[in-house]
This record gives structure tokens, C-alpha cells and sequence, in this order.
């Protein structure tokens, strides 16, 4: 089983997600919430802060565990649990794009990321409701 450190910024009213690469083998093409696996002996915060310092050049200072989700199709990816987080403080300036692993970046409302059609895993959307409202 992997395991990944996944974030939600939040920035008063938004959201931030990253829009998945097409030359991404799992979930291409996508909105997803930004992170990344979790490397041997790393805890998740750990691999939180790298991860979201490699993707989008920022460095979480306040931040919050939200849950897990398992990933709901275990045959077709292997099996995956996301550790999501509430990023709601940053150092390093505005996020922007670092490596290939999304194309672009985008703030939502809740109810544009309620809407949104080409979402990674639909599971992610009561954590996004609950990052808003904590």
C-alpha cells in the first residue's frame, strides 16, 4: 500500500488544485489536490512540506490533518491512501507550477470545485467542504 501527503490551500473562500499532466500514467487530465507519495521513514508531514516545496515552491506553516481516503479502484492503480491536509498559512510567496507532475494551477469556491466534471476522485470532496468551513 503507498501512501501520500496531499494538500488543500486555502485561501479565504478557495481552494487550490492542480490540474494532472496527460502524460500522467494515473488519473491524467484531472483536478487533483497537490502532494505525493511518501518516501521510506518519512512521516506524512514530512512528505507534505517536500512535496508541496518540489510541486509549487512553497513551505507549509500551518497546517492541519483533515483524514484519508483509499483509493476506490485499488485493482486498476494498486492500492493508495491519501492523507489529506488543510494548508492554510504558506512561506515562499504565491504557489506556481515546478515540476511536470500538473500543468496548471487554480483557485475554486467550494461550489466550483462541488462542480467540477474532471475531478481526480469525488471522495475528495468532503474534505474540501471541511477545509472551508473549519
Amino acid at each position: 500500500m503507498r501512501h501520500y501527503a496531499c494538500a488543500i490551500l486555502v485561501d479565504g473562500e478557495r481552494l487550490l488544485l492542480g490540474f494532472r499532466a496527460a502524460h500522467k500514467k494515473i488519473l491524467p487530465c484531472k483536478w487533483d489536490v497537490l502532494g505525493g507519495m511518501v518516501e521510506p521513514g518519512e512521516t506524512l508531514e514530512a512528505a507534505l512540506v517536500r512535496e508541496l516545496h518540489e510541486e509549487i515552491g512553497v513551505v507549509p506553516q500551518r497546517f492541519d490533518r483533515l483524514g484519508s481516503v483509499v483509493d476506490p479502484n485499488e485493482i486498476e492503480r494498486g492500492g493508495a491512501t491519501y492523507h489529506l491536509f488543510k494548508v492554510s498559512s504558506w512561506a515562499g510567496g504565491s504557489p506556481e507550477i515546478r515540476n511536470y507532475e500538473h500543468t496548471h494551477l487554480a483557485w475554486f469556491t467550494l461550489a466550483e470545485a462541488l462542480a467540477l466534471p474532471d475531478l481526480a476522485l469525488e471522495e475528495y470532496l468532503p474534505f474540501f467542504e471541511q477545509a472551508l468551513n473549519r
